[in-house]
This record gives structure tokens, C-alpha cells and sequence, in this order.
């Protein structure tokens, strides 16, 4: 009855077995042979594995980190001494936005204004004494330097704060300008300035440090100097992104 019931659904079943390998199947003597029904061969999946441009680059631009005792190398330089002067050079940026950055009317507003003399160039606060005798007027002394005063007042128009001072004798009254989209954006190109000068005295602590170090270089192994040289890279690197992060959160204040 088995075997009967086997027969009928022979076709059924050699129409939805998927047939990959044609082999007959094995069987026994109690089994009688199945000629037309095939059994379906699973073959291995092998799949290989590209690295996608994607990572190739993640992976290029990846770099092995040094993390350099500074105890061990003080004979060298003194990495500590390194870090406070990088340090000290985003404390002066960030000081330098506090002061001459501010949308609200401060003395301090004209205090990043240099103004060149025959002596040379000077900033403006040296040369006058600023004070604010309203939110909408700064008034600059030049009772110290009363020659500069001409030089100080050029130095006022020629600046990106739309200045329009007017001179009386010795006397400087600077009228403010209203906080317009255009001042707001002037006040950006001042903060790029401001730390694009900041990357550029990054920069000098970084030089200044990477010839003490070579200066080592017959005392010490070349691969001590180029772990040194790299750990001072590494430190400068994080400390321009540090000047990046301060220019973008100003730019955001400025903007508003």
C-alpha cells in the first residue's frame, strides 16, 4: 500500500524537487529503484570578500597614535613645555574673540586695530585710550601721541567695521555702527583672521620644538627622534582642531 501510494506521488514530486545534479538514487534491496526522481544537490557557498574604496580610505588615513613618557625623553625636550606654549596660543585666540569679537559695543571692540606710524606699527590701544561714552559712540584720547592722531584715524576708516570717526583736536569720537547682517559678517572675517593667526603661532611652536629635537639627533637613535617628532605633530594637530572648534562656535554667535 506503501509503495502505491510512493507511485502516485512520484510526478508531483519530480516536478518541485529543483535539480541541480542529476544522480539516481541510491537504494536498497527492500526499495524498489525511482528512475525518473533526482535528489537535489547543495553546493557550498563561497563568497569573497573586496575591501570597498570606502574602507580602503578609512584605513589610509588612519595612523598609529604615539603616546611618548615625557619623563623619558626631558633630556631631548620637554613635551610638557611644548603643550603649554599650544596651549597658551588657543588661550590668547579665545581671549582675543572675548574682547574684540562681541556684538554688544565694548573698548574693546577697537583694541585689534593696528595703525601704522612713521615708528612703526602699533595697535590702537597703545598709541590712544579708548572709552565708551554710549552703546553708540567710543570716543579714542590721543592726548598721549596727539602726531599719531592722523595715522589713528586712517587706521579707523580703513578697517572692516565700516568706521566714520570724526577728529576734534585730539579727540577721536568713533560712532558705532547699528548691528546690521553685513557688520555681523565682518565680525566673521575678523574671527577667521584672528585664527589663521593663531595657526600660524601653532605652527612656530611646532618648528621651534622640531629643531630642538633634531638637534639630538647624534645623541640620540633616529627612530627616538621620529616617535619625538610625531607626538609633537600629534599635539600641534589636536590643538589646530581646538582653533577650528572655537572659529565655528563663533562664527555660530556672530551669525546668530
Amino acid at each position: 500500500m506503501a509503495l502505491s501510494h510512493l507511485n502516485l506521488l512520484r510526478p508531483v514530486l519530480y516536478r518541485f524537487l529543483p535539480t541541480v545534479v542529476k544522480t539516481p538514487l541510491v537504494t536498497s534491496s527492500r526499495v524498489p529503484s525511482l528512475p525518473h526522481m533526482t535528489c537535489p544537490t547543495v553546493l557550498p557557498n563561497y563568497v569573497r570578500h573586496y575591501a570597498t574604496k570606502k574602507s580602503k580610505a578609512k584605513a589610509k588615513g588612519q595612523t598609529a597614535k604615539v603616546n611618548i613618557n615625557a619623563a623619558l625623553v626631558e633630556d631631548i625636550i620637554s613635551l610638557e613645555e611644548v603643550k603649554e606654549d599650544m596651549a597658551a596660543v588657543l588661550t590668547t585666540l579665545k581671549e582675543e574673540f572675548s574682547r574684540s569679537l562681541s556684538i554688544r559695543t565694548s573698548p574693546g571692540a577697537l583694541d585689534h586695530i593696528t595703525v601704522t606710524t612713521k615708528d612703526g606699527k602699533f595697535p590702537l590701544n597703545q598709541l590712544g585710550q579708548i572709552s565708551m561714552k554710549s552703546p553708540q559712540l567710543l570716543v579714542v584720547n590721543m592726548t598721549g601721541f596727539p602726531e599719531a592722531t592722523a595715522a589713528v584715524t586712517r587706521a579707523l576708516q580703513d578697517s572692516s567695521m565700516g568706521l566714520n570717526p570724526e577728529v576734534e583736536g585730539t579727540i577721536i569720537r568713533v560712532p558705532v555702527p547699528k548691528v546690521t547682517r553685513e557688520h555681523r559678517e565682518n565680525l566673521v572675517k575678523l574671527a577667521k583672521q584672528f585664527s589663521n593667526k593663531a595657526k600660524d603661532s601653532l605652527r612656530r611652536v611646532r618648528t621651534n620644538a622640531v629643531t630642538r629635537v633634531k638637534k639630538s639627533k647624534e645623541s640620540v637613535s633616529e627612530d627616538t627622534i621620529h616617535l619625538v617628532e610625531k607626538q609633537i605633530q600629534q599635539m600641534a594637530d589636536s590643538y589646530a582642531a581646538d582653533i577650528d572648534k572655537q572659529l565655528v562656535t563663533k562664527t555660530k554667535e556672530l551669525l546668530g
